[in-house]
C-alpha cells in the first residue's frame, strides 16, 4: 500500500500527516503556522514537520509516493502559489521548494478544496463520485468533487461557492464586491444577523444568554435561544436557513452533485440544522419532485478532512 504526506496550512496550525493509499490517517502533527514571519520560515517548518512525523511513524521519505499541500489561497497546477493572503505570499513556486527539499514529488491544491476531496475519500462523501462541499465559517468555503477529482476548472484555481452572486447591489462582501452568498449564509453573517435582531427586539432571551453584550453573541446564540422558545432567535434561524438553503439549491442546479457535504462549526446543532436545512435546498431546487435533490449531510472528518485530501491529490490526478 502507498503512503502519501499532507500537509493543511491553517491560519492557526499547520498540520502534517502521513496517509494511506486507503485513506486513513496513519500519524499526525501539528506547529503553529505564524503566518506573520517570513515566507522561508514558514517553509522551514513545513519540511521539519515533515520528517518528524515520519520519524514518530517509524518511516522514512522512501516510504512516500509524493507530498499533497492545501493552500489557502490560489494556486497554479504546476505548484505555484498565486496567491495566500494570510500567508503575504504571491508567485511562491512552493511545490519546487518542497520538492528539492524533500526529493519527492509535491502537489498544491486550494486548502478548500483538499478538504472536500478528503470528505470524498474517507469521510461521510466516501461512497460517492461526486459532490459539492460547503463550510460555513468566518466567509464559506468548499469545492466540488466530480468523478473523484477536484474540480479546477479553466484555470485550475477551482471555485469559490461563497461568491456567486446572491443578491443584486446586496450586503458588502468582504471580496469588495456586494450580495455574494458568504454575505448572507456564513457564520459571520448570521452572527450579524442575530445582532441587527436582538437591537430591534430587547425583550429577546438572547440578551441573557449574551449577558446583554452584543460582542459575545456567535453562531450558537440564536440556536441556544431558540430551544428556549424565543420567538426572535427562531425567526433568525429561519431566515438564515432560507438563505443557506436558496444558495445551496442555486449551486445543485447548476452542478447536480450526488451529495452535499456540510463543515463548520455551525453543523454541530445536528438536526436541528439539517433537517430544516435539506428541506429548504428541496424547496429551492428546480423540478425536485422530478429532479430529487440531494441530501445534504454533515462532514465526518473534522479537521483532518484537509490532511486527508492533501495527501490524496496524487491518488486523484491519476483517476483518468
Amino acid at each position: 500500500m502507498r503512503h502519501f504526506i499532507g500537509i493543511d496550512i491553517g491560519g492557526t496550525n499547520i498540520a502534517v500527516g502521513i496517509v494511506a493509499e486507503d485513506g486513513s490517517l496513519v500519524k499526525k502533527l501539528s506547529v503553529p503556522t505564524g503566518a506573520d514571519r517570513g515566507q522561508q520560515e514558514l517553509i522551514d517548518d513545513m519540511i521539519a514537520s515533515v520528517r518528524a512525523v515520519l520519524e514518530l511513524a517509524g518511516m522514512t521519505l522512501s516510504d512516500i509516493a509524493s507530498v499533497g499541500i492545501g493552500v489557502p489561497g490560489a494556486v497554479t497546477p504546476d505548484g505555484t502559489v498565486i496567491r495566500a493572503v494570510n500567508l503575504g505570499w504571491r508567485h511562491v513556486p512552493l511545490a519546487d521548494i518542497m520538492s528539492n527539499a524533500l526529493g519527492l514529488p509535491v502537489y498544491l491544491g486550494n486548502d478548500a478544496d483538499c478538504a472536500a476531496l478528503g470528505e470524498v475519500v474517507a469521510g461521510s462523501g466516501s461512497n460517492c463520485n461526486s459532490a459539492l462541499m460547503i463550510t460555513l465559517g468566518t466567509g464559506i468555503g468548499g469545492g466540488f468533487i466530480v468523478g473523484g477529482k477536484i474540480f479546477t476548472g479553466c484555470t485550475g484555481q477551482g471555485t469559490e461557492p461563497g461568491h456567486f452572486t446572491f443578491l443584486y447591489g446586496g450586503e458588502l462582501c468582504g471580496c469588495g464586491r456586494r450580495g455574494c452568498f458568504e454575505t448572507y449564509a456564513s457564520a459571520t453573517a448570521l452572527i450579524r444577523q442575530t445582532r441587527q435582531a436582538m437591537e430591534k427586539n430587547p425583550d429577546s432571551k438572547m440578551w441573557a444568554l449574551v449577558d446583554n453584550d452584543l460582542d459575545k453573541v456567535n453562531g450558537k446564540t440564536p440556536f441556544d435561544a431558540a430551544k428556549l422558545e424565543d420567538g426572535t432567535a427562531r425567526a433568525v434561524i429561519a431566515q438564515y436557513i432560507d438563505y443557506l438553503g436558496q444558495g445551496i439549491a442555486s449551486l445543485v442546479n447548476s452542478f447536480r452533485p450526488e451529495l452535499v457535504i456540510m463543515g463548520g462549526g455551525i453543523c454541530n446543532q445536528g438536526d436541528y440544522l439539517m433537517i430544516p436545512l435539506n428541506e429548504s435546498i428541496r424547496k429551492y431546487c428546480y423540478a425536485p419532485d422530478e429532479l430529487t435533490p440531494p441530501p445534504a449531510v454533515r462532514a465526518t472528518l473534522g479537521n483532518d478532512a484537509g490532511i486527508i485530501g492533501a495527501g490524496a491529490l496524487q491518488m486523484s490526478m491519476e483517476k483518468s
